[in-house]
């Protein structure tokens, strides 16, 4: 069986970098579906829904390049998602941030987002942002079905 009209799971990452409040970055790309996505989904559609929604984003420090085999982030920092939209037909995204209050310190090179019971979803790896006290984060992730 063959259909035409179907493409493969996918993400788009954006992100927004402030320093004391002025825009400094801006990046958007695809991200990494991992493995334990397509688990949660396959149970969310037979009916064990339980724990299978999205809700936190994780900042990391791992560096290696994403593999669906991903289950975690190293060092992580997480923290609910900000809001939950769907703006267009089999798309859901994920509004998150990081305020000037969190994760100082970190050099920041991996991003994820989890499921309630834990399971990694999706992860992005890019050059480091090194977190301080003057620097906030803003974002979408949105996945694409």
């Amino acid at each position: 069986m063959h259909l035409s009209d179907t493409q493969p799971l996918a993400g788009e990452f954006r992100l927004a970098i402030y320093r004391a409040g002025q825009l400094v970055e801006e990046f958007a790309e695809p991200n990494l579906i991992v493995n334990g996505a397509k688990d949660q989904l396959a149970r969310l559609v037979g009916g064990a829904g339980t724990g299978r929604h999205i809700t936190h984003i994780g900042f990391g420090i791992g560096t290696a390049a994403a593999a669906p085999a991903n289950t975690g982030l190293s060092g992580a920092f997480w923290k609910p998602v900000t809001s939950v939209s769907y703006p267009a037909t089999g798309r859901v995204a994920f509004d998150w941030s990081l305020s000037t209050a969190e994760a100082n310190g970190m050099a920041i090179t991996e991003f994820g987002l989890r499921c309630a019971d834990g399971t990694l979803f999706a992860r992005k790896v890019r050059a480091a942002i090194h977190k301080s006290d003057d620097l906030s984060l803003t974002g979408t992730w949105t996945i694409i079905f």
